[in-house]
């Protein structure tokens, strides 16, 4: 694609939420080995459908990336000990955990689960509750992934490249924004964690983000999984859009998918968009539509 595109005096934005090796069904290929093991590591909590996602948001930031003036990547950052994750907790007959495993404040009253460190216990409770109270998701205790430093944590290798040769081209930066350090609220918008914390900014809304993004007559939404975090993230977006123009949000229907289970929930959360008034395109589509003129 020539340049006349940027020539445009409408912003665009690219809003890529948590394109990360542990969310991604690599093939082996795309697997490496450690040191200690030798061993090739496997993607902590693969979605399926999540690698060839990527390589299709790769060739569409190679194809028409000089239409957009601004790239923002969200990375989902969690430590090893998280209130998410199986080291946490244990059952009522002190076994371990295993992901996977939905835990409600009700069944921590009763006993069968209860946090390996009991001095947490009525922190542990206060949180359930208010999470429950939200009535967006109960706590699910998922295999330890994304944990900052490793190999899960970093963005799928296409998508860097292509983002890469943006910043080159573009001499600008992709923004990145981390959340979910804080291992003691769940974490899956990117704009803010599911239990806010008064004593953690970081958990807290991040309106400045979700005003910038404003700022852009077109905001395309990709990454995974469209049935938590990229559902989650817009969501927030959609919430708290000061100009309430939804019909600038494009959600790529085709670079992003559900964690598996989660399919019913990812299909509700774009009809929802959809009848709220944001769009969905495939990657094609918007390669279309970016490389001619938006349809109204």
């Amino acid at each position: 694609m020539n340049n006349t595109t940027q020539a445009s005096t409408i912003r665009r934005s690219l809003l890529i939420i948590d394109p990360q090796n542990d969310f991604c069904d690599l093939p082996t290929s795309w697997q490496i080995g450690t040191p200690l093991t030798h061993v090739p590591v496997a993607p902590a909590l693969p979605v399926k459908g999540a690698h060839e996602d990527m390589l299709r948001l790769a060739r569409l930031i190679d194809e028409v990336g000089q239409a957009f003036g601004d790239m923002v990547v969200t990375l989902d950052s969690h430590q090893q000990y998280d209130v998410a994750h199986p080291g946490f907790w244990v059952t009522g007959n002190g076994d371990a955990v295993t992901p996977f495993t939905a835990i409600t404040a009700e069944q921590v009253r009763a006993g069968a689960y209860s946090p390996r460190d009991a001095g947490v216990q009525d922190q542990v409770l206060a949180y359930l509750d208010a999470l429950e109270t939200n009535g967006r998701y109960t706590l699910m205790v998922w295999p330890v992934h994304c944990e900052i430093g490793t190999w899960g944590h970093n963005v799928h290798a296409a998508v860097r490249a292509a983002y890469n040769r943006w910043e080159d081209s573009n001499m600008a930066v992709v923004r990145k924004v981390t959340k979910g350090e804080n291992p003691w609220t769940e974490h899956y918008s990117a704009l803010q964690a599911e239990v806010p914390l008064s004593e953690d900014a970081d958990t807290q809304l991040n309106q400045a983000l979700i005003d910038d993004l404003d700022l852009s007559g077109l905001i395309v939404i990709a990454g995974e999984a469209s049935s938590h975090c990229v559902k989650a993230t817009t969501e927030h977006l959609v919430q708290y859009l000061p100009s309430r123009q939804y019909e600038k949000i494009v959600l790529l229907t085709d670079a992003m998918s559900p964690v598996a289970g989660f399919e019913a929930q990812a299909a509700a959360f774009v009809d929802d968009m959809k009848a709220k008034g944001v769009r969905t395109a495939t990657c094609q589509e918007m390669v279309g539509w970016l490389g001619g003129q938006l349809p109204a």
